[in-house]
Formats: C-alpha cells, structure tokens, sequence
C-alpha cells in the first residue's frame, strides 16, 4: 500500500474515531509502522481492533497478510481485513478484493473480489475503480461491459492511477466503449508513462514507431522501448532491438542519451 492510501486510513479513522485517546493510540501505531517498529504497532493496533477500530482493524490485517511482527498468517489477515471492510473502510474492501482475486487466504472467488472492489470503487477509491474496470473489460466475475470499464478506467485515471490511464487509452486505440481516437490514447498512454509505468511506455513506443497522431520517429520510438524494457517490459526489449536495425548508429546514441535523461528526471523530461 503507498503512502497515499496509508495518509488516507490514518485521516479516515482519526475522523471518526470519537475518541482522542484512541485516536492518540493509533497515530502512534501508524508512525511505528511506517519505521518498521512492528513491535509497537502491533502493541497499539491490537487492542483497537479488538474494540473495533475499523483503521486497527486494516493495519492489523496487513501486518498478518506481510507476516510484520507476527507469523504470516493470511486466514487471520482475511479476518482482520473483513471486519474492517464490514464496517466500509474502502482501503480494506480493495485488500480483501485482491484477497479473493488471488486466493490468498481465501477461495479464489472472482465474484467475491468484484463485490469488494465494488464497495471500495462506489466511496472513490481509485485503485479499486480501477481494478473493478479490468474485471469488466475481461467479464471476471461480471458480465463483460466495454462501457462500464471505460467509466471506471476514467474516473480512476483522473485520480492518476497508470494502470487506468494506459487502459483507457487502449480502450481510445481500439474504440472499444469508446470512438476509436488516437490522439485520445496517446494523450493517455504519456500520463501513465512519466509516472514510470512500462506498459505504457512500450505502447508509447509503438505510437512513434508507426507515427500514430504523433510524427513517425524511430529514435522515440526506441527511446520508450528502451525506458521500458529497463522497467521491465520484455518484449519492449525485443521491439528496441529490432527497430536498431534501421537506424544509424547516430540515431542510437541519441535514442540511448534522450532515455537516460528522461529516467534521471523522473520521466519528466523526455522529449
């Protein structure tokens, strides 16, 4: 979970906790877990979740799921997890949805993580829409809706969640729940890739390479595939080595300095 969401349950439960003692409690669970001191986390969480602190209850959940100061234990995560989620703490019902999606703990349940990302999804959350949105774009667990998966892919990728927005610009690339718009899905595909993403990044890669409402541009289009295939993406590694091919050795260094300078700047200067 990245700080944004941890930010997110430490401001939800001190909000309605009714209780500055509890509340106290868990700000110094939480700043012990962000240090590692799961001791004390553990120590402060416990008894609140006990009382029925839905935040406790979640951090208590993730420490049983990651095994931090406690023995891995993912049948008493999901039980940890599933009082917090019950009581609409959207943050567990994304946990326990990727729970079932991936029979950790539990069944593999498609449905049941849909229901979960769902409940999450509908309070704004956006890495829930957006995991709600690949199940409706695949039909996992729901009938299979284009349009309902370019709804949700959007409004996560309004919040700045990559997977969203290189999803939505597929869905742009393809005009599937959407008109076909390849300006749309370039547009998409550049907000995903300066936060890093490869999949975004090697789609961005063939935008250049076939000139797809950007000019055709193979040191760009190497460039990505280059940046990608470091991030990971391994058949961005075979597309940068194929497109070598037919460029000159000047257009490969170039290619080679503009992906070293767009990585050291945090993908913010790439062009």
């Amino acid at each position: 979970m990245n700080s944004s969401l941890r930010a997110a349950v430490l401001s939800i439960v001190v909000a309605v906790s009714g209780s500055m003692v509890a509340a106290q409690d868990f700000q110094k669970g939480f700043a012990a877990h962000e240090t590692g001191d799961y001791a004390t986390a553990l120590k402060e969480f416990r008894p609140l979740a006990e009382q029925g602190f839905s935040g406790a209850q979640f951090f208590l959940g993730q420490m049983y799921l990651a095994g931090q100061g406690v023995t891995q234990d993912e049948i008493e995560a999901e039980r940890w997890l599933r009082l917090s989620a019950e009581q609409d703490l959207a943050i567990a019902q994304l946990v326990l949805g990727v729970m079932y999606q991936n029979g950790e703990g539990v069944p593999k349940d498609d449905a049941e993580a849909a229901k979960w990302f769902g409940l999450a999804a509908e309070q704004g959350l956006a890495r829930a829409q957006a995991m709600l949105g690949v199940m409706y774009e695949t039909g996992r667990g729901v009938l299979q809706d284009d349009a309902e998966a370019v709804r949700l892919y959007r409004l996560a990728a309004e919040q700045g969640v990559a997977l969203a927005q290189t999803n939505l610009g597929l869905r742009y690339y393809k005009g599937e729940g959407v008109p076909k718009d390849l300006a749309e899905a370039v547009r998409w595909y550049q907000l995903a890739a300066e936060q890093g993403y490869a999949k975004a990044q090697f789609n961005l890669g063939f935008a250049y390479v076939k000139g797809e409402s950007v000019l055709k541009d193979p040191t760009t289009a190497h460039m990505w595939w280059n940046i990608a295939a470091a991030n990971g993406h391994e058949n961005a590694r075979i597309n940068r080595d194929t497109v070598e091919k037919e460029m000159t050795r000047e257009q490969i260094a170039e290619a080679t300095k503009r992906a070293k300078i767009c990585m050291a700047s945090g993908y913010q200067d790439c062009d």
